[in-house]
């Protein structure tokens, strides 16, 4: 199982995973901000924006993506334009890929929290002339930690399970764009059961610590 690609594939899933859940907590928090205290007729296409990696299968969100990024796409002329080249096949194009599919785990559980933790705790805090940024800070952020736990969790994890996201536009270079999920692949295109199971019994052990993370971060359900 140890095997020098097999190590590299989880450093770089493990990199991944935790650039992709920074970047979504940094974006993502006025995101669901907005979609919790808004009541603009945007709320709903927005939020269907975000939700739609959810029904939609990782190859269409790949493709589409693989086309944008592409030569000919949108971005894929900015990039040029700037002197970036074009991100398909790379580690970048993995994380703008990976932020995509993996925003609505982060942006709805964010969300949640902050609906949950209602308007009187902000107006009090607004009685004690508390600035909205400093009631954000001071006063959201705490209550929704439980939110945010799991929104830390789950981005993650959704990271760490990506495949058809990160084949259609990383493809499989070695120490590149190569995540675990397609080096389990890998393995048993070349009938090596073996290291497919070790990686694959890796990952059901990951899965479960998660799910069991989860359930204990968040308070939803608890008996008081």
């Amino acid at each position: 199982m140890f095997t020098d690609e097999n190590i590299g594939a989880i450093v770089l899933t493990l990199k991944l995973a935790s650039l992709t859940t920074l970047i979504l907590l940094l974006i993502g928090t006025p995101i669901a901000w907005w979609l919790a205290r808004t009541r603009s007729w945007l709320k709903g296409p927005v939020g269907a924006m975000i939700a739609l990696p959810i029904v939609l299968p990782p190859t269409v969100i790949g493709f589409y993506l693989l086309v944008t990024m592409g030569p000919n796409g949108p971005i894929g002329q900015l990039t040029q334009a700037l002197g970036i080249g074009t991100l398909p096949f790379s580690f970048a194009g993995l994380v703008v890929g990976s932020v995509f599919y993996s925003m609505p785990f982060v942006v709805q559980p964010i969300q949640n929290a902050f609906e949950a933790i209602g308007d009187r705790p902000l107006e009090v805090a607004a009685t004690l002339r508390a600035s909205p940024l400093d009631t954000f800070f001071s006063v959201t952020l705490p209550l929704a930690k439980p939110g945010y736990l799991t929104a830390i969790v789950m981005g993650f994890a959704h990271t760490v399970g990506e495949f058809g996201v990160v084949l259609m536009i990383g493809g499989n270079i070695p120490n590149q764009t190569r995540m675990i999920s397609v080096q389990i692949y890998d393995h048993v295109e070349a009938l090596e059961y073996t290291q497919a199971h070790g990686l694959a019994a890796g990952m059901v052990i990951f899965s479960m610590l998660v799910l069991v993370a989860m359930y204990t971060l968040n308070p939803t359900g608890k008996r008081k």
